[in-house]
């Protein structure tokens, strides 16, 4: 059984929360601030945070980041204002997914069973600490510690998308991976040909890499077939 723990200052929508999620056959626990949050997790393991992005004292988009540093818990961020700002923002601290109050309960339900499944969906040839390490170019790609860093020895955050992805792509160096091989890889779900959300999450780790996507990029577009990363990696 999972265990989720809500992370908001609203007592109802904590309650709410918790009674909903545990009659979908979830183990709840509830905190109110980062305090909270941080004491409960000392205490117990957590499989999935939902996590308002407006607390008091230290805000959604702070407490993600330090998560993001140190766990690779899923995170499902909450938030009251809906600009798109706040999701890319979100995004880029390392939340899995994103959704804007208020919402349909049953919808934040699908997104907790689909971020579940995604963690959990390894392909066969990347099982957990398979590769502990991947250097390339000057980065390095710490997979046991989920850290990315660049050839100044500064560490990028990424999301756990960004993460997911750039674990396939060093896993298959130097091959062109199509758009369904990508999504399948890294999400374990179906690509549909109008879906372009994996040419944004590129988009995204290319900036992350500094990179331009162009003939000097490291994850270079093959015209008609995919994309690869082009670059001599080593594995540890």
């Amino acid at each position: 059984m999972h265990r989720l723990l809500v992370v908001d200052d609203d007592v109802d929508i904590r309650t709410l929360l918790a009674e909903q999620l545990g009659r979908a056959g979830y183990q709840v626990s509830t905190a109110s601030d980062g305090a909270q949050m941080r004491q409960l997790l000392e205490r117990e393991h957590v499989d999935l945070i939902v996590l308002d992005l407006n607390l008091p004292r230290e805000d959604g988009l702070t407490l993600c980041r330090d998560l993001r540093a140190r766990s690779s818990t899923p995170v499902i961020m909450l938030t009251a204002r809906a600009e798109p700002i706040d999701r890319v923002l979100g995004l880029e601290m390392g939340a899995d997914d994103y959704l804007a109050k208020p919402f349909e309960p049953r919808e934040l339900l699908a997104r907790i069973r689909n971020v579940l499944r995604r963690t959990e969906a390894l392909p066969a040839n990347l099982e957990p600490l398979a590769i502990r390490r991947a250097r390339f170019s000057g980065w390095t790609f710490d997979l046991e510690h989920r850290h990315l860093v660049d050839p100044a020895g500064r560490v990028v955050v990424l999301s756990g998308a960004e993460f997911r992805l750039l674990r396939v792509f060093v896993g298959h160096t130097n091959k062109v991976l199509s758009r369904e091989q990508l999504v399948g890889l890294s999400s374990g779900r179906q690509y549909e040909a109008q879906d372009r959300a994996i040419d944004l999450q590129i988009s995204r780790l290319r900036q992350k890499l500094g990179d331009a996507g162009g003939a000097d990029g490291l994850i270079k577009t093959v015209r008609n077939e995919g994309y690869v990363l082009a670059t001599a990696v080593t594995l540890e």
